[in-house]
């Protein structure tokens, strides 16, 4: 994968990821960022899948001006046929137009802000593996520091940001390296069958985002959760056939 590039590296990155669709959490992160102040917002993919507003979402996206990727979910999305994916891909895939289909196929992988940011969903070799967690025992724990080296490989950033776990998290590597998961803006509990059979609980519906900031020292990180109204999404993801979203988004548990 090759990472494309913007040219200045920002002072103040407000980092959101793992949207799947939750517009009125999106929207009230965005307040919050606007609140506390920051020169640019970065989306780190999985944007719009699951069974709530997933082409509202993307058009709001569509409108930001953010540097947006593309997680494993636009991959998902953009592959899906009835019988052989999920049912977030699914639905997310048949609510789209061909606008919605042709920003999606727009998206990077990867990006690179300026000489010091790397943004990625899941690590620079993957849209699909942890980065900073590992799978043991059917829940998610920090990696060990050989897990992390090698994950990361050859990227050099002293910023590097991923998504995909939904877990805040901030791992800072001997090289002085930061790395950074600014947690999911719409979900906040999931099962998930990919390494094996897990489950990821944060045990509170709040919304999760991070600010990185490069001072004069370094970079530093502050992670964030934010209030909004959750349950006209929980009910929507109920009548939509999906109490297991329900349950997560009323009260950030899989049940």
């Amino acid at each position: 994968m090759h990472a494309r590039s913007h040219d200045v590296t920002p002072m103040r990155v407000a980092l959101v990821s793992d949207i799947h669709g939750n517009l009125p959490a999106l929207e009230a992160v965005v307040a919050d960022i606007r609140r506390r102040g920051a020169d640019q917002i970065a989306c780190l993919g999985d944007n719009i899948s699951g069974p709530l507003l997933p082409r509202e979402t993307a058009q709001y996206l569509m409108n930001s001006g953010w540097p947006i990727l593309a997680g494993n979910h636009e991959r998902q999305v953009l592959a899906y046929e009835p019988g052989k994916g999920g049912l977030s891909d699914g639905y997310a895939h048949s609510q789209l137009t061909n606008s919605e289909i042709a920003w999606l196929r727009s998206l990077p992988a990867q990006l690179s802000l300026g000489d010091e940011m790397f943004l990625c969903h899941c690590t620079p070799r993957s849209d699909c593996e942890h980065f900073l967690e590992s799978v043991r025992n059917g829940a998610l724990s920090i990696a060990t520091a050989a897990e992390l080296a090698e994950r990361l490989g050859d990227v050099r950033s002293r910023l590097v940001a991923c998504g995909h776990s939904h877990v805040p998290r901030a791992v800072r590597l001997p090289s002085g390296q930061l790395c950074v998961n600014p947690g999911s803006v719409g979900v906040q509990a999931y099962t998930d069958d990919h390494p094996e059979r897990y489950s990821m609980e944060l045990g509170t519906p709040d919304a999760q985002y991070a600010i990185v900031e490069r001072s004069r020292d370094g970079w530093v990180y502050e992670h964030y959760a934010v209030l909004y109204d959750n349950a006209p999404m929980a009910e929507l993801a109920r009548a939509r056939g999906r109490p297991d979203w329900e349950q997560s988004l009323l009260r950030g548990y899989v049940r």
